[in-house]
């Protein structure tokens, strides 16, 4: 038998941080409103929290009345776990490793780096890399190096 038919999906299911976020998704549902890509943890039978990743869309009748949610998720406790241990390696590795956004602002800043170059992550980031931190001489080579990386194009040995 199904133990957690007609159970209520958010004070059975839910983590007590996500109740009210998950609640406002699923009303959104109720109210027509689609929701992609929303991430909230959820409790197993055996007491076990999984990340899922939650598409929730309204359930219609056959005259287009909201008639509850339909809800597809996906499990992603492997992904946010291999993200970590990404981000770990990346933070830990014995050579200066960052990275920048579209824009050229720092979104990574490794241990590494931040022993080299001696600031900390919270002063570089969402700095301009290049306008801030590479010498006046080396800026428009160096902006050309990560333009041409966002455009896919490695560079080796810069």
């Amino acid at each position: 038998s199904n133990v957690s038919m007609g159970q209520n999906l958010v004070s059975e299911f839910i983590t007590k941080e996500y109740k009210d976020a998950v609640s406002a998704v699923l009303d959104k549902a109720l109210k027509g409103q689609e929701t992609a890509n929303f991430e909230f943890p959820l409790i197993t039978k055996h007491g076990v929290k999984i990340e899922v990743l939650l598409n929730a869309t309204a359930r219609r009748d056959e005259q287009g009345n909201v008639i509850g949610v339909v809800g597809i998720g996906q499990d992603i406790t492997g992904r946010i776990a291999q993200e970590r241990e990404y981000s770990k390696l990346i933070d830990t590795a014995n050579a200066p490793i960052f990275g920048v956004d579209t824009q050229g602002r720092v979104n990574v800043w490794n241990q590494c780096a931040r022993r080299l170059v001696g600031y900390n992550t919270s002063e570089v980031m969402g700095c301009s890399l290049v306008q801030e931190f590479i010498t006046e001489d080396y800026q428009e080579s160096v902006q050309a190096v990560l333009d041409r990386a966002l455009e896919g194009v490695e560079t080796a040995n810069f």
